[in-house]
């Protein structure tokens, strides 16, 4: 999974997308890899993006760097989708716009829809946000000192912990990890006290001993209860955490349609003082207790 070769930069050409370029570049350089420059045209658009592409192309953050350019046609989140597919991508990384829209500026939410359709890991970047890629005149290193990994044991997150764990061995970096008992279960307890309260011992016994078990391959756990969300956010900006790694299980949307992030994954996502990194998996189904094992297989 780690270090990433073939890397996927999908561009609209404005400043929030060119954001994340530069650990495209990184990541390229890292894995000694090529990054592919992609953007997608609505076909009733005129311009000549291909153009466009060539000049992005020489960009001095891409020094070096092996590039291929491609112009397709048609919904961004999908073609993107489709060309990870068909480029064999690693990594996508995508520049967002500030804290109170997740998207990026040529689409309503199209970040989200990237996210939830990807194949592969996707980088979420959304400057200004603490940043783990320096750059030195020519040369771009990654500068990775600690990473948050936020796991809650489901079949979601077990990609997410063996990406985190690779890199923080490669690039010399810190792991911590954190499990968040939801708030929802208090309520239940308070709810139910002759049921809920048992249930939500039993639920904090299970999180010790799975996270002691984690700590014994290596670096710090911590848990914490509350809206999940609030206390990833703050324990990353605690840490001074330079990347948050986070398992990306899939939902049915309530008014169908196509599948959707989890509130919480997107929350973490829009808020977090450093980029995100969103690592796919299996399906799996996600009822209130935080414990579920079973897949659902992909249709």
């Amino acid at each position: 999974m780690f270090p990433f070769r073939n890397i996927l930069f999908p561009t609209d050409f404005s400043v929030n997308s060119h954001a994340a370029l530069k650990y495209a570049a990184a990541f390229a350089r890292h894995g000694h890899g090529r990054v592919v420059l992609f953007s997608v045209q609505d076909a009733k658009a005129g311009g000549n993006l291909q153009s466009q592409l060539d000049e992005l192309a020489s960009d001095p953050l891409l020094k070096g760097v092996d590039t291929e350019r491609f112009v397709v046609e048609g919904e961004a989140p999908a073609q993107i989708a489709h060309g990870a597919i068909d480029h064999d991508i690693d990594l996508i990384t995508v520049g967002m716009r500030g804290r109170n829209r997740l998207s990026l500026p040529f689409g309503s939410s199209t970040a989200e829809d990237i996210i939830a359709e990807s194949p592969c890991a996707v980088l979420a970047v959304r400057p200004p946000q603490r940043d783990f890629v320096e750059q030195r005149d020519d040369e771009i290193d990654i500068r990775l000192k600690r990473v948050l990994l936020a796991t809650n044991f489901r079949p979601s997150s077990v990609a997410a912990t063996q990406l985190a764990t690779q890199m923080v061995n490669q690039l010399d970096a810190e792991l911590h990890a954190v499990y968040v008992i939801g708030d929802y279960l208090e309520q239940i307890s308070i709810m139910f006290p002759e049921g809920g309260l048992a249930a939500l011992t039993r639920l904090r016994s299970y999180v010790q001993e799975r996270m002691a078990h984690l700590s014994r391959t290596g670096g710090a756990t911590h848990i914490a209860e509350g809206r999940p969300y609030q206390e990833i956010v703050k324990l990353a900006d605690t840490l001074q955490a330079d990347l948050v790694v986070i398992g990306t299980a899939l939902h049915g949307s309530l008014f169908g349609g196509s599948q959707v992030l989890g509130s919480e994954i997107e929350r973490v996502i829009r808020n977090a003082p450093c980029p995100v990194l969103c690592v796919p998996a299996a399906r799996v189904v996600t009822p209130l207790p935080a414990l579920v094992t079973q897949i659902v297989p992909q249709t």
